[in-house]
């Protein structure tokens, strides 16, 4: 999803049926963008280490395309636990934004709504063309088959950070490549008051990716072909106990990690508590929280075989942000305009350098700045051996009962109840029995 910065991601409190019903966009709550051609209004995810952080970053940019073409851009930074029910609303009610940036996991179910502009071959070359991207980003831009819902912006996927002085202390000589070898370091690091791994249990859309790569990596999907859900297949249920052992009977990770949100877990590793984390494009995190370059290492997400690659050795789903257009907005070309400045090579290298993300346009990935110890291993990931989330209607709320499921059962194990299969089997059952598509 996203940057998602493995974000949380609250409760959908829209249903997509309703939404289908009345798409959205075109003014803004705080005070409409559209009465002026020469207006637009932008939601940006939160990619830095804060809201201001982003502003600091972006504005200069917003600057720079008014001067270049007359369009001034109103700049709103929303929070991850706030995005996807923000988006939501104003897909019914209309009070929206004109451009958004969106978690690439909600493609689909955003595009299920009929509030985002389709992005067919016309539109594409309004902004150079589709073949400027990667593949993989296009990937989850959208359900096969249909025009894209959103153009790739930020590409991420995840890997493995480890604490280099942690690790030389415990005599850890480098990092693990399977999950038998992290749970073994893990332990070795879990003392004295410090920890093995990191984890963010209230972190709804980390539980899902972290899930999701291990249940691929036993050949099972969340949906069958069909799009209807299938949470409590073996691979499913083995894939849940796998992750949330890892405090309940490896204790490698933290109690106190099963009531983390949204970047607690980076703060820890950055503080020296924690020695390892899964996580996506984390360089420019540390460094805002004051960690050098030189302190810590990144190496390829574990397999069970050690091995990268396709099927169930796939290491990372297609993480990132697209940015998209309000399908009704009153300023389509502007709005176009301001996606293309957006992707350019210029300021898709700049603005991937500055979050330490891979850029999705093939041009701008020439640039050395993305084959540096932060970045080399995420780009050779998204290349080789990431696969995205299932590009279904009920992606988003799949997101939401099952990264609750997984919540709770974090939750459990800090309480120091046993986590078996047959309860997770039975959360997960609970979790499919939400979705609207059984």
């Amino acid at each position: 999803m996203s940057r998602i910065r493995a974000a949380a991601v609250g409760a959908v409190t829209v249903s997509l049926a309703l939404a289908a019903t009345a798409c959205g966009g075109g003014t803004s709550s705080g005070g409409g963008s559209n009465d002026s051609p020469k207006t637009l209004t932008y939601w940006a995810s939160n990619q830095g280490a804060s809201i201001q952080v982003d502003k600091k970053v972006l504005q200069p940019e917003l600057d720079k395309f008014e001067k270049q073409t007359g369009i001034k851009v109103k700049l709103e930074v929303v929070p991850w636990s706030d995005l996807l029910n923000r988006i939501m609303a104003a897909t019914t009610s209309g009070q929206g934004p004109d451009v958004l940036n969106i978690g690439n996991t909600w493609s689909a179910s955003l595009q299920a709504t009929g509030a985002l502009l389709p992005w067919d071959a016309k539109q594409f070359d309004k902004i150079g063309g589709k073949d400027r991207f990667v593949d993989s980003a296009l990937g989850a831009a959208g359900a096969q088959g249909k025009d894209p819902a959103a153009v790739p912006l930020y590409s991420m996927s995840y890997a493995l950070y480890y604490n280099k002085k942690m690790f030389k202390e415990a005599g850890i000589s480098k990092p693990p490549a399977t999950w038998d070898e992290l749970v073994a370091d893990g332990k070795k690091l879990s003392k004295d008051g410090k920890w093995g791994l990191a984890a963010e249990g209230s972190n709804l859309s980390n539980n899902i990716h972290q899930i999701f790569i291990l249940a691929k990596q036993r050949g099972a999907d969340w949906f069958t072909a069909d799009g209807k859900p299938d949470f409590t297949s073996a691979g499913a249920v083995a894939a849940v106990k796998q992750y949330v052992d890892f405090m309940a009977k490896d204790k490698i990770i933290a109690p106190g990690n099963a009531e983390y949100a949204q970047n607690q877990s980076m703060s820890d590793f950055s503080k020296n508590k924690t020695a390892m984390v899964l996580w996506q494009a984390a360089a420019s995190t540390f460094k805002a929280q004051g960690m050098s370059e030189d302190e810590w290492g990144i190496a390829p997400a574990p397999v069970q075989s050690g091995t990268p690659g396709t099927g169930k050795q796939a290491n990372s789903m297609v993480a990132g942000i697209n940015i998209a257009v309000f399908k009704n907005t009153k300023n389509l070309d502007g709005a176009t305009k301001f996606v293309k400045f957006m992707t350019s090579d210029a300021e898709s290298k700049l603005l991937n350098k500055t979050y330490g993300s891979i850029p999705p346009v093939k041009a701008a990935q020439d640039d050395p700045a993305f084959s540096t110890q932060a970045t080399a291993v995420l780009k050779q990931t998204l290349a080789t051996s990431a696969t995205p989330l299932p590009q279904v209607p009920d992606e988003s709320q799949f997101e939401t009962a099952v990264g609750t499921a997984v919540k709770e059962l974090f939750a459990d194990a800090a309480a120091g109840k046993s986590v078996t299969t047959e309860s997770v089997k039975a959360a997960l059952s609970k979790a499919q029995q939400s979705m609207p598509n059984q």
